[in-house]
C-alpha cells in the first residue's frame, strides 16, 4: 500500500498562482472586490476491531471557494474542479449570484489596513511517516492493551489511527496572500466491559499536530480499558443539589457555549445569553480566559483569520469580567464595531489553570458528582438554560466512589459560570479550548434512584 503521508501536495507557490488567476477572472468580470481560498488535503484512517482490519479509508480532497462583490452585492461559489475550466465556471457562478443579490451595506472584504503582515512559523506541519500497515499494527497494539486490562473486558468497539496533512492559500483583492499548511493525527480505542449482567462502554484517545507528542498505543489502550472497567456497577442517583466537578474533556464544552455566546452572529441576531454583558462580571473572579493564537503546535493556532485579518492575543475574561467579543468584519459592521480578527471563531481559548489537579479538587469538593461524560445538546444559547444527560462518579470524603449513570445535570450557564469555585491544573491540550477540571459550587442533579450515596 502507498504511504500517503509521503504523497506530495501542491506547493504554496502553485496554489498562489491558481488563486491569482481566480482573482484576475473576477476583476475581468467587473467585480469591485473579490477573495478566494484554495485548499488540498490528503490522509487516511484505519480501524481495527477484534484484531481484524475493519476499514482502511484514503481521503484526498481539494476545493476552491470564491466570493465576489459588486459594491455591496455578494456572490459565492465553490468547486472541487480545479481545472482552468472549473475555476472559470466557479467565478462565473459567483458573479451571476452577486448580480441578482440584494445589496447589504455590511458586506465586503475586511478593511485593508487590518490584513496580516507577519507570518510566524507556528510549527503546525508534522507529517506522520507511518504506512497504513504500520498504522494497523499500532491500532492492534492499542486494542490489545485495552483488552488486557481486565478479564471483564469482553468486547472491543475498535481502535483507530488517522493522519491528515493539508495546505491552503487565501487571497483577496487588497493584495493579501496567506498560505498555511498543517497536520492533524489521532489514535483512539473503545471497549466494553461486562459483569453481573451489566455492560459498560468507554474510550480514550490522543491527537494533535505532532504524533511525537502522543501517548503510546499501549497507554491509550490501557486508559480506555481502565475507564470501561471503572464504570461497572453504575447506578442512578436520587435528585439532589450538590457540587459538580467536570473533568477536562467535558469541561471544555462549558467554554464552548461561552464562545458561541460572544460570537458576532449570535450578538447581532440578539440570540445570546451574554447580550449587553460587556465589561460586566459573567464568571467568578478567579476565571481568566485568553485567546492565544500563536501557540506552537496547538490545534487552533493561526497568524490570520478567514478574512486575512491578523490574529492577536486577547484577554477575553479578566478575573470574571467579560472584556471582548469574537467578531469578523461582517458581524462587526452589523454591530457598529470593528473586526477583532475572529472570522472563523476563536484561536486557542486558554483557561488559566488553578493550583490543584483533579484529585485535589475532589478533596476540596468533599462530597458531590464527578462528571466524565455528557449526552445530548441541552444548552440554550439564548437563555443560557442548561440540561444534559451525564455519567461519572459519586465522590465522598474527597475520594472517587460509586459510578453513576442515567442522571441529568441542570442549571443556567450564567449562574454556573458565576458559581465556579475552582479550576484544575490538569489541562487538556488536545483541542482549541485548553482547560482543566472545573468545579461548580452547586447544580441540580436529577435521577430516578430511590436513594443513593
Amino acid at each position: 500500500m502507498t504511504d500517503l503521508a509521503e504523497s506530495p501536495l501542491p506547493t504554496s507557490d502553485q496554489l498562489r498562482e491558481q488563486v491569482s488567476r481566480v482573482l484576475q477572472m473576477a476583476r475581468d468580470h467587473g467585480a469591485s472586490q473579490s477573495e478566494a481560498s484554495l485548499s488540498y488535503s490528503r490522509g487516511y484512517s484505519v480501524s481495527v476491531r477484534e484484531s481484524e482490519v475493519e476499514s482502511l479509508e484514503f481521503q484526498r480532497d481539494r476545493s476552491l471557494g470564491v466570493t465576489v462583490y459588486f459594491g455591496h452585492r455578494r456572490g459565492n461559489a465553490s468547486t472541487g474542479d480545479l481545472s482552468e475550466q472549473g475555476l472559470r465556471a466557479a467565478v462565473e457562478a459567483a458573479v451571476t449570484i452577486a448580480r441578482v443579490t440584494e445589496e447589504d451595506p455590511c458586506s465586503g472584504l475586511a478593511d485593508r489596513d487590518r490584513m496580516a503582515t507577519e507570518f510566524p512559523d507556528l510549527s503546525l506541519d508534522h507529517p506522520w511517516m507511518l504506512t497504513p500497515e504500520q498504522a494497523i499494527e499500532q491500532a492492534r497494539t492499542c486494542e490489545a492493551a485495552a483488552k488486557g486490562v481486565d478479564a471483564r473486558i469482553e468486547h472491543s468497539e475498535g481502535a483507530g489511527v488517522s493522519t491528515q496533512r493539508g495546505i491552503s492559500v487565501y487571497a483577496n483583492s487588497h493584495g493579501f496572500v496567506g498560505a498555511r499548511s498543517g497536520t492533524q493525527h489521532s489514535m483512539s480505542c473503545a471497549v466494553v466491559a461486562a459483569a453481573n449482567g451489566q455492560m459498560q462502554r468507554d474510550y480514550w484517545w490522543d491527537g494533535g499536530r505532532n504524533p511525537a507528542r502522543f501517548d503510546s498505543p499501549e497507554a491509550i489502550g490501557r486508559r480506555a480499558g481502565e475507564r470501561a472497567v471503572a464504570r461497572l456497577g453504575a447506578k442512578t442517583l436520587s435528585t439532589r443539589n450538590v457540587p459538580v466537578l467536570f473533568s477536562p474533556e467535558v469541561a471544555r464544552g462549558l467554554f464552548g457555549h461561552f464562545i458561541g455566546a460572544i460570537s458576532g452572529g449570535a450578538l447581532y441576531r440578539r440570540a445570546s445569553f451574554l447580550l449587553d454583558k460587556l465589561d460586566q462580571p459573567v464568571f467568578s473572579p478567579q476565571v481568566v480566559l485568553r485567546q492565544q493564537p500563536h501557540l506552537l503546535q496547538a490545534a487552533a493556532s493561526a497568524a490570520y483569520d478567514q478574512e486575512g485579518v491578523a490574529t492577536a492575543e486577547r484577554l477575553l475574561v479578566d478575573h470574571g469580567v467579560l472584556r471582548g467579543w469574537l467578531l469578523g468584519s461582517y458581524s462587526a459592521r452589523k454591530l457598529g464595531l470593528e473586526s477583532t480578527g475572529n472570522a472563523g471563531g476563536v484561536f486557542n481559548l486558554v483557561v488559566e489553570p488553578g493550583a490543584l489537579d483533579q484529585s485535589g479538587l475532589m478533596r476540596e469538593m468533599g462530597r458531590g458528582l464527578l462528571v466524565t461524560e455528557l449526552m445530548g445538546q441541552g444548552a440554550n444559547g439564548v437563555t443560557g438554560d442548561y440540561s444534559r444527560g451525564a455519567a461519572g462518579f459519586w465522590v465522598d470524603n474527597g475520594q472517587i466512589g460509586a459510578p453513576v449513570e442515567g442522571i441529568t445535570i441542570a442549571g443556567n450557564l450564567l449562574e454556573m459560570y458565576r458559581n465556579i469555585v475552582a479550576l484544575g491544573s490538569d489541562v487538556d491540550v488536545r483541542s482549541g479550548v485548553r482547560c482543566g477540571s472545573v468545579l461548580i459550587d452547586r447544580m441540580t442533579v436529577a435521577g430516578d434512584g430511590e436513594a443513593g450515596p
